[in-house]
């Protein structure tokens, strides 16, 4: 009778034999290899050939990264945490923000606010947001302009947002990078002075209202003029945008303008179709209901 190894008691139980000791199939015995406690489980030995992940580091001081993972698992582990900052700002639906992950690099990330009304009304303002290597630990994440937007909280030389007034010190778990989006977007409806990166913006809207004014709308210009110039970073996933064609954008403007009604909704009795718009140079909406009239 053939006895499956795995088993930790013999059929022929007439006498108890020592753990090193197996019964074979000819009532020879021979030593088999001694058994582990029971209960614990053992690892299978790492490959002699296997390269390290990381770099080698002395003997004695195993690789720590600073989140306290052994350094092995620090590119998985900052994979996984981009991954979940990426979707944390899909079901934030940030209003007026588009942001892509670069192709290349997940440590870098492209975007675009669209500013609808206030003193930047109309503006389109394209930026780069550049993650630490050891995020979510470190400092925080860094924003900077594609052009430098005149704003008291903005460099006027190499565009960044002062980021670090808002986040004096980026805590894990607790801060998240859809918050720096939704901080530089809240700057451009709430001006702060205070310590600011462009003196002359701080000081004209502290003192000169209408040359600020004046100003902003120069630097909302200037933005919008190079909307169409192609992205400073050679990557496939940086955001571009092209001129009106009709073969191409007509199509996507009619899905847009049509609506089709759905078929819960005539359980409703709600109002769903009709046309809306804008006035342009204004945040002034008026509609016309595109159904017949009832007698």
């Amino acid at each position: 009778m053939n006895l499956n190894p795995f088993w930790s008691m013999s059929a022929n139980t007439s006498r108890k034999r020592p753990d090193n000791e197996e019964q074979s199939g000819n009532g020879e015995q021979r030593a088999s290899p001694a058994r582990l406690p029971f209960g614990k489980k053992q690892l299978p030995a790492i490959p002699k050939n296997a390269a390290p992940i990381t770099k080698p580091t002395a003997m004695g001081n195993p690789a720590q990264s600073a989140n306290g993972t052994h350094a092995s698992y620090g590119p998985f582990y900052l994979e996984y945490s981009l991954l979940a900052e990426f979707t944390l700002v899909i079901k934030q639906k940030l209003p007026g923000i588009y942001v892509q992950p670069s192709y290349k690099s997940a440590l870098m990330w492209f975007g675009v606010i669209f500013i609808r009304h206030g003193l930047y009304q109309d503006g389109v303002f394209k930026f780069t947001v550049y993650i630490p290597d050891n995020y979510p630990d470190g400092e925080c994440p860094k924003l900077v302009f594609d052009i430098p937007v005149f704003h008291p909280l903005v460099d006027p030389v190499s565009g960044e947002l002062d980021v670090r007034r808002a986040f004096n010190k980026w805590r894990r778990n607790h801060n998240h990078i859809w918050q720096v989006l939704m901080y530089a977007r809240t700057i451009f409806y709430k001006i702060n002075t205070t310590e600011p990166l462009n003196p002359e913006a701080a000081v004209l809207y502290e003192k000169d209202v209408q040359l600020f004014k004046s100003k902003v709308v120069d630097s909302v210009k200037l933005c919008n003029s190079h909307l169409f110039d192609q992205p400073k970073i050679d990557d496939p996933y940086a955001i571009s945008f092209s001129p009106w064609n009709p073969a191409i954008h007509e199509e996507a403007k009619e899905q847009m303008f049509t609506h089709k009604r759905r078929p819960e909704d005539h359980h409703k009795g709600t109002q769903v179709s009709g046309l809306s718009w804008v006035k342009p140079g204004s945040t002034q909406p008026f509609s016309k209901d595109d159904s017949p009239p009832q007698s």
